[in-house]
């Protein structure tokens, strides 16, 4: 369905033609420079030659246009990233999960069940929350408390930014705080805070990854309400900018894997993503 999908949009149709005359326009040259070098020679001659050059265009064409996975390896910084459809919680590499500057954890009160966070407190810990609070205070005791507030559940703000790495199993799972919590227990954010919140996030992951590959969400929706501002597309170009920008100071890790809800993915523009990616390189 993904393929179809990709194959039905206007990028392909241009990428698919272009590279097509281009390759007829290529092998064209090489047939009139025979003629030219042997005008008598008549073996390149004929509507048999033009069929058969058309179909090998249209043919290669549509090789070097069909969609693939979206992924790109650079040089510099040597890293890889690819954007994937599926559960982020079954990656088998380190995780980054968002959450609020206040850290807190209680589902369904204060977290909703359903979200990133509610599914890594039943997966990844067995519901244990008072596990899972013990680990996030750990990993906050050098952490700076920069505000208070007075609210039900956590109290102590983190600020945005801040990230509490915390080991499950052989991997690390950094809870990014790219979000505010207000008095009521609702989450905002905006760009500025995100992009501020990447910087660090690459910051954390660049000492404790140990260049593993590394795993996160498409971040802005959900408690964020930044899915007006930053639909999908725009999140996963946002984080890849962030990364390349980032790792061209410091190698962050081998790999940055973008995963992808499966009712998002198939809603995104796979082409201009793999485009995006390309444009890169030479950048």
């Amino acid at each position: 369905m993904s393929i179809t999908q990709d194959l039905r949009t206007g990028r392909f149709w241009r990428h698919y033609l272009t590279k097509s005359f281009a390759i007829f326009g290529g092998i064209a040259v090489v047939v009139q420079t025979n003629s030219i070098i042997d005008p008598e020679s008549t073996i390149f001659q004929g509507y048999g030659v033009l069929l058969a050059l058309a179909i090998i265009s249209l043919v290669s064409g549509l090789f070097w246009s069909w969609p693939r996975p979206i992924q790109e390896e650079y040089d510099s910084p040597k890293t890889k990233i690819s954007i994937v459809r599926g559960d982020l919680l079954t990656q088998d590499t380190h995780l980054v999960i968002g959450t609020v500057d206040t850290f807190d954890t209680e589902t369904p009160v204060i977290i909703a069940k359903n979200s990133l966070q509610g599914q890594a407190l039943e997966n990844l810990f067995g519901g244990d929350l008072k596990e899972l609070d013990d680990r996030l205070s750990q990993a906050l005791n050098d952490k700076d408390v920069v505000d208070t507030i007075h609210k039900d559940g956590k109290q102590n703000k983190y600020g945005v930014g801040t990230v509490a790495t915390v080991k499950s199993a052989a991997r690390l799972i950094f809870f990014l705080a790219y979000c505010e919590m207000d008095a009521s227990n609702k989450a905002y954010s905006s760009p500025d805070n995100f992009w501020h919140s990447l910087r660090l996030l690459w910051e954390e992951i660049s000492i404790r990854a140990n260049g593993d590959a590394v795993s996160i969400p498409v971040i802005g929706g959900g408690q964020a309400r930044l899915s007006n501002l930053l639909p999908a597309q725009d999140a996963i170009r946002f984080t890849i900018l962030s990364f390349i920008i980032a790792s061209r100071a410091n190698k962050i890790c081998d790999e940055l894997r973008i995963v992808v809800r499966p009712e998002d993915y198939k809603k995104l523009d796979r082409l201009e993503l793999q485009s995006f990616l390309s444009s890169l390189r030479a950048s």
